[in-house]
C-alpha cells in the first residue's frame, strides 16, 4: 500500500506568503487605474462646463485616461517580466 503524504504545513504558509506581495501589486495597480480614470472623467467635465464644450472634452479626456491606465500596466508588466 501507499503511504498518504501528509501537507507540508511550511510550504503552505511559503505559499501564502509569496501570494500577499503579489495580491499588494495588482490591487494597487487596480486602485490607480480607478484614480486616474475618475480624475481625467471628472477634469473633462469641469472643463466643458467651463469651455462650454460639453461632451467633447469629457470624452477626450476620458479616453485619455483609459488610455494612461493601460500604459500602467504596460510598464508594470514589463517591470515584473
Amino acid at each position: 500500500m501507499e503511504e498518504q503524504q501528509q501537507p507540508d504545513p511550511k510550504k503552505e504558509k511559503n505559499n501564502v506568503q509569496e501570494g500577499l506581495p503579489a495580491y499588494s501589486r495588482y490591487s494597487t495597480i487596480a486602485i490607480q487605474m480607478a484614480v486616474i480614470i475618475i480624475l481625467c472623467s471628472l477634469g473633462g467635465v469641469k472643463l466643458d462646463k467651463w469651455a462650454g464644450t460639453e461632451p467633447w472634452l469629457t470624452v477626450i479626456l476620458s479616453l485619455l485616461g483609459v488610455a494612461a491606465a493601460m500604459w500602467l500596466i504596460i510598464k508594470e508588466a514589463l517591470k515584473h517580466k
